[in-house]
């Protein structure tokens, strides 16, 4: 290898020509001629982090034998992994492959072998106060008060079930709203005490003083996230037909961090708002919200922001031209504003909206019926209801939701716990048949890693187990839990 001065840029900001001049530089001197070819491999896992690897050597050109060379060269560079990882579609690597690789979840999928879920969602609520209008859930649709004690016993049991070497296996949402379960912060209490830091996805319309009072253990979340659902009262009320949601939910924050900054806690407090189609400038909105939600506690302000994109309506996941050059200024205005406004806010723009600020052309996955995975990814991720129902998809967690229960592994009682579940599910050999429609119970994250896990099948079905996926997790991976 040939010495350099400085390898360290970041080879996802420059031109194609500038990431071949110093892959060239780090290659051996008989192997630079690879150079072009090993910075057109990186753009094609850039722009397309789904890319199988038989189309990427029939784009080059190359034999398999000249291939299988220039993936041996390619892991020996490490700023062409920076630049996969950094670029544009960076998040999916960072915040879903490597993670979910280095867990061993992944290799448990492919391989059909038990194992106890990487990530866990517990759907504790009972109920919602909200009808919103997006929602899926069958209206009025709940689960019997009876339900919920026998509920938190099974849901305190499965968490002394699991294994403890990730913090942040388990998180609370729905579903219904965790926060109508009277149960739930004792719950929070037992998760913390084996060393789990729970994070609660909550519309926040119960989270009043009385509330925080009455049940203690709330303060034991590692987070809270609140989704907005509009930045006044006329967008809440249209979107949650609960007349005064939005001054409550807001007041229910500003308390919040009121009580945070006296008790001194370490709860972290944030918000999650959806872009819709012909939205995008009404983000500034969001930091004026913020900024004045912080003055309740300047020195304990807000501190992060999850941001999605729901163009599902979108032809082919794709957005217009016109409509994406004006996300993409007003993303990048919307960082200026909230630098200035609120300065110590952490903003995560997912996927698709991370490479729509980078200016990169985006079509957002989109799963089908036919390209559903016929077992689903069990061993990845789970969500489990008050009943003790074990969804495979995190939009099918509703009650008496039409199709739903095709998307049910199992049920954890007092005598079988999830692992278990999990155990008989997979050893009956499940080809789940969908139904049109049943791609919407799939979420963001579910999509990506049923796309990732039928793209490293393809590329070991096609002779490449030692490379699939291009790239391999090395060494420990932090979280997305753990960089937030």
């Amino acid at each position: 290898m040939s010495e350099e001065p400085d390898m360290a840029l970041d080879s996802t900001r420059v031109a194609a020509t500038e990431l071949e001049t110093v892959v060239g530089a780090r290659l051996p001197e008989g192997e630079r001629a690879a150079a072009g070819r090993l910075a057109a491999l990186a753009q094609f896992y850039i722009d397309d982090p789904f890319t199988h690897l038989e189309t990427a050597r029939a784009r080059l050109g190359l034999d398999r034998t000249e291939f299988a060379r220039h993936l041996e060269l390619f892991d020996s560079v490490p700023e062409l992994r920076r630049a996969v990882t950094q670029g544009p579609t960076g998040k999916y690597w960072d915040n879903t492959f490597l993670p979910l690789e280095a867990s061993g979840a992944i290799d448990a999928v492919l391989a059909g072998r038990t194992a106890f879920p990487h990530r866990v969602g517990l759907y504790p609520g009972p109920t919602c106060m909200f009808r919103c209008s997006f929602c899926i859930r069958v209206t009025g649709a709940r689960y019997e008060a009876r339900s919920v004690t026998p509920g938190n016993e099974m849901f305190a049991a499965l968490i002394d079930e699991a294994p403890t070497d990730d913090p942040y296996r388990f998180y609370l949402s729905g579903g219904l709203e965790p926060l109508t379960n009277p149960g739930l912060g004792e719950l929070i209490t037992h998760a913390a005490g084996r060393g789990f830091r729970l994070s609660c996805y909550s519309n926040s319309f119960a989270l009043t003083e009385q509330a925080l009072t009455r049940q203690p253990g709330l303060w034991d979340l590692h987070a809270l996230r609140t989704s907005l659902y509009g930045t006044d009262e006329a967008e809440y009320q249209a979107t949650t037909t609960k007349k005064g949601a939005y001054e409550r939910v807001k007041n229910n924050i500003k308390n919040l961090l009121r009580m945070r900054r006296d008790r001194g806690s370490d709860l972290r407090v944030g918000f999650n708002y959806v872009v819709l189609p012909g939205q995008v400038a009404r983000l500034h909105r969001l930091i004026d919200l913020f900024a004045e939600i912080n003055e309740a506690a300047p020195d304990r302000p807000v501190d992060f922001l999850t941001l999605r994109e729901d163009y599902s309506g979108e032809p082919d996941g794709r957005i217009s031209p016109a409509e994406r050059a004006e996300l993409q200024e007003t993303l990048l205005a919307f960082e200026e504003y909230a630098a200035r406004r609120t300065p110590t806010l952490n903003v995560d723009y997912g996927y698709a909206l991370n490479s729509l600020r980078q200016g990169k052309e985006t079509k957002l996955l989109r799963i089908t019926p036919q390209t559903m995975r016929p077992a689903a990814h069990p061993q990845v991720a789970v969500q489990v209801d008050v009943l003790g129902d074990v969804y495979l998809y995190r939009e099918a967690g509703f009650p008496g939701l039409p199709g739903a229960d095709r998307y049910i592994a199992g049920r954890v009682t007092p005598q079988t716990g999830l692992r278990e579940v999990i155990g008989k599910y997979l050893a009956e050999d499940p080809h789940i048949v969908p139904a049109q429609g049943d791609e919407f119970f799939l979420d963001g994250f579910d999509q990506a890693v049923t796309a990732r896990l039928s793209q490293l099948e393809a590329d070991t079905g096609a002779g490449w187990a030692a490379h699939r996926g291009l790239l391999h997790h090395t060494g420990p991976v932090a979280s997305a839990e753990e960089r937030r």
